[in-house]
């Protein structure tokens, strides 16, 4: 059987509450599990950026090859994220794990709830130095 060449996609991890590095950890794994994992950003500790007050953040960024379409990956990474313990209660609260698809080879997406690149990439630099590492 001849394998599928997958299209490269970067997601972004963060996580501010817990063992940070073990979310982030659990993040990279379960990005694997969307795709074929080719590599791995260093870490960053980071300012929280709006919201309230609230623990910094360790970022990261993982580069996976996969063969699902945005919307499947998207549904994939919210699950991830929900296995975590996050909970949506405000916008840009403290969360253990945040996954965010930050780029997909050759695709813009401009869709309900999901945009690629992501539409802040070039303000926020805890997304855009891990995704320059991959």
């Amino acid at each position: 059987m001849e394998s599928v060449a997958g299209i490269a996609c970067v997601i972004g991890l963060g996580s501010n509450l817990g063992d940070r590095l073990a979310h982030l950890r659990e993040g990279a794994r379960c990005c694997a599990s969307l795709g074929a994992l080719r590599a791995v950003s260093r870490l960053y500790e980071t300012d929280p950026l709006g919201g309230p007050p609230q623990p910094d953040y360790l970022n990261a960024a993982v580069l996976i090859e996969s063969t699902r379409g945005p919307g499947e990956l998207l549904r994939g990474l919210l699950d991830c994220e929900r296995a975590s313990g996050r909970e949506r209660r405000e916008r840009w609260g403290p969360r253990p794990l945040d996954l965010d698809l930050l780029w997909i080879d050759a695709r813009v997406v401009a869709e309900p709830g999901l945009v690629v690149p992501h539409p802040r990439l070039s303000q926020r630099a805890f997304a855009l130095l891990p995704l320059l590492d991959v």
